[in-house]
């Protein structure tokens, strides 16, 4: 353990901040930075909207981790957190704002990139960008990802866009985009998921399973790019989750409240000076912050060079075939998810720790005792069928 680290896992105030490594040794030191019940506090006026620092979040080891991860890998498939009220769950996931990496997204309005031209040939983009390609202009520029969230109270027309009321008279029908467009390349965090009504969970599920989505009022139509990172949360008391939405989630995490009096004392602290004055709480984690989102972008860079053998490969599909899971999206999220880990622990290949760490997160809430029935008594059925084929077998 470093010198300048209390037993209890806090930094002193007067010691400087310890190497770092990587990501996430980051986390699990400057989550443990001591609260600022010393420092003075002042009002601080009028309301802004300044998220609480992700490092300053209390305990909670996975769901930070699963979120990391999330940052990390956008194929890992996205993050369910299920846990009562209270826990931090929103809380955690609007902090997540100051840590979103940098991504590659398209100049165009109309989404236009160049692997469009590369599998569509020019025809698949609009004039504009066909030109640009052609002069070796980029059509794509530099854009940190966004955090876009879908209300609870969203219509299909928030959702998947509908007709622009604003352009009507002046300008004829035009399309206004809807959220899942707007969560193109971005975070979608939907809160109570397992309360939104039907039809807008078909339209998330047919545009995470394409990455795009089609939008059709009257005589005009378009087509709209939707590959996202989906994050949800949900109260189990309020009510279950389809397992058709269920299955789109790749880890899913247990959000239980604190234990140990002294976290739940910490968690308080810090959240009072973050209610007096949220620049000071922010101002506390700024540097760390900042250092985590570097190592974020670093793992995420080096993330398409971390490889995973056949031999730990094995160890993993075994797993997931003595717990009787069927879907293969479980071996994908925990490959993925051990890939993006191996990457925030600076590494290049992915080792049997690693599938250990992040198997319960990959695997839990996957076992449907309704199939495993189902199949029991489909394989009775056709024992039975089998039998009475036998004495026609030979006959003319």
């Amino acid at each position: 353990m470093n010198d300048n680290i209390s037993e209890n896992g806090n930094l002193s105030e007067d010691s400087e901040f310890p190497e770092v490594k990587s990501l996430r040794q980051l986390i699990d030191i400057a989550t443990g930075v001591t609260s600022l019940r010393e420092t003075p506090q002042e009002e601080s006026g009028l309301a802004e909207r300044l998220p609480y620092p992700f490092l300053a979040l209390v305990g909670q080891p996975d769901l930070k981790l699963a979120l990391l991860l999330a940052l990390i890998n956008p194929f890992i498939g996205g993050v369910l957190l299920v846990g009562p009220r209270g826990t931090g769950k929103t809380t955690a996931v609007r902090s997540l704002v100051d840590l979103l990496p940098v991504i590659e997204r398209s100049a165009c309005y109309y989404g236009c990139t160049p692997e469009d031209i590369e599998s569509g040939g020019m025809d698949a983009v609009c004039p504009d960008c066909a030109k640009k390609y052609a002069e070796d202009l980029p059509l794509t520029k530099k854009d940190k990802a966004r955090l876009v969230e879908l209300p609870l109270n969203s219509t299909i027309d928030d959702v998947i866009g509908g007709v622009d009321e604003r352009t009507r008279v002046s300008q004829g029908i035009r399309l206004k985009r809807g959220l899942l467009a707007q969560a193109d390349q971005n975070i979608l965090y939907i809160d109570e998921v397992n309360l939104l009504n039907q039809e807008i969970i078909d339209s998330i599920l047919d545009a995470a399973a394409q990455g795009s989505f089609s939008v059709r009022r009257g005589p005009i139509s378009a087509t709209y790019r939707s590959r996202f990172t989906l994050i949800g949360s949900m109260n189990p008391e309020e009510g279950i989750l389809r397992p058709q939405i269920m299955d789109r989630f790749g880890l899913r995490v247990l959000v239980r409240g604190l234990s140990q009096s002294a976290d739940r004392l910490e968690v308080y602290r810090r959240v009072s000076s973050y209610q007096k004055n949220p620049n000071v709480l922010i101002s506390k984690y700024s540097r760390d912050t900042a250092m985590a989102r570097r190592e974020i972008q670093t793992a995420r860079d080096m993330l398409p060079e971390v490889v995973i053998s056949d031999k730990v490969a094995q160890i993993g599909i075994r797993l997931t075939q003595k717990l009787g899971i069927d879907s293969l999206r479980a071996e994908v999220t925990l490959f993925e998810a051990s890939r993006a880990y191996a990457a925030a622990d600076g590494r290049k290949e992915v080792i049997k720790d690693d599938l250990a760490r992040i198997a319960p997160m990959a695997l839990r809430l996957r076992k449907s005792q309704f199939i495993a029935s189902y199949f029991q008594d489909q394989k009775i059925e056709e024992e039975l069928i089998s039998r009475k084929i036998v004495p026609l077998k030979g006959r003319n």
